[in-house]
């Protein structure tokens, strides 16, 4: 679309990762199965935390959740990415990279306040043991997964609504594998200096105030595990704690690599195998962390492998 001297983009081409054909297609199938793979470990991981009475505890409430939004975040991007490795046509439309950033905007944010909320349950579990049961209550537990949904809802709708108020023009190619910020920014015809600034605000708010109450509740887990005498008794309470730990250094680990710089240094090849890794390799990592640490999550596995095979 003219206006005046400039055209304003309608649509974006997503380069992706590479444009040999021989590449695209090795690169589909090393994809598809680490779809298939991420969408059977978390589903399973839900299913499971569903149907076994011995997992139904605030702790796995919160895991089962997460395992469904990793479900839905790998299938935010995955599917573009299969369908550019085996279409000529990269093209996606305005509408349609608002929709893929939005939603992609909606899990982080909802994943930053979840894993805050589990490791207050962490908290809860290790500093006031005796009162976990009515401290975690099953209102406040859900409480807190509808409020890490809101606020993931929020601040994605802001996010989206301060991205796409801007301009774009000139060449429409993104070298990036799905509709992301950094790039569209690059590609903006109007002043950024007040986006960056709303930009800035939403997320460091949202990182920050989630990261400073996984730190607080950190602490507060460390002197309680300082005061267990035993040996024993510390491994047992670190150990609660330390599939959660491994969540949250690989995803904000990722998020602040990607969008705690500034835009100067911004780099499309180095941030763009980060960014593989929040988006793909994240999602598939949380249930095996989460199940292969983990005695009950194993023993219900083998216990409903056992089931199917006896009704066969």
């Amino acid at each position: 679309m003219e206006v005046g001297n400039r055209t304003i983009l309608t649509e974006f081409i997503l380069v992706g990762f590479s444009a040999n054909p021989r590449w695209q297609l090795i690169l589909f199938g090393i994809f598809l199965v680490l779809y298939l793979m991420t969408l059977s470990g978390n589903m399973t991981l839900v299913i499971l935390i569903r149907i076994d009475s011995r997992l139904h505890t605030p702790m796995y409430f919160f895991i089962g959740n997460l395992s469904f939004l990793d479900f839905w975040y790998t299938s935010v991007y995955t599917p573009k990415i299969l369908a550019n490795c085996v279409s000529e046509d990269k093209r996606i439309s305005l509408a349609g990279c608002g929709a893929q950033l939005f939603f992609s905007c909606v899990v982080a944010y909802t994943e930053c306040n979840l894993l805050a909320a589990m490791a207050y349950d962490r908290y809860a579990a290790i500093c006031n043991p005796l009162l976990y049961s009515s401290t975690m209550s099953s209102s406040l537990c859900t409480g807190l997964v509808a409020g890490s949904y809101l606020g993931g809802l929020l601040n994605a709708i802001a996010h989206t609504a301060n991205t796409f108020r801007l301009s774009f023009c000139g060449k429409n190619v993104i070298d990036h594998f799905f509709c992301d910020a950094p790039p569209l920014v690059k590609m903006s015809c109007t002043n950024t200096h007040v986006y960056e600034k709303v930009l800035l605000g939403v997320v460091g708010f949202t990182v920050l105030s989630s990261i400073l109450v996984i730190l607080i509740s950190y602490c507060n887990i460390l002197l309680a595990i300082l005061r267990i005498h035993s040996a024993s008794g510390r491994r047992k309470a670190f150990s609660t704690c330390a599939s959660h730990l491994i969540s949250v250094m690989l995803f904000y680990g990722s998020l602040l690599f990607m969008y705690s710089r500034p835009s100067s240094t911004y780099s499309l090849e180095r941030d763009k195998v980060a960014a593989l890794f929040y988006t793909v390799v994240n999602p598939l990592l949380n249930p095996l962390i989460y199940s292969l640490r983990n005695k009950d999550v194993k023993e219900a596995f083998w216990k409903a492998t056992q089931t199917v095979r006896s009704q066969r």
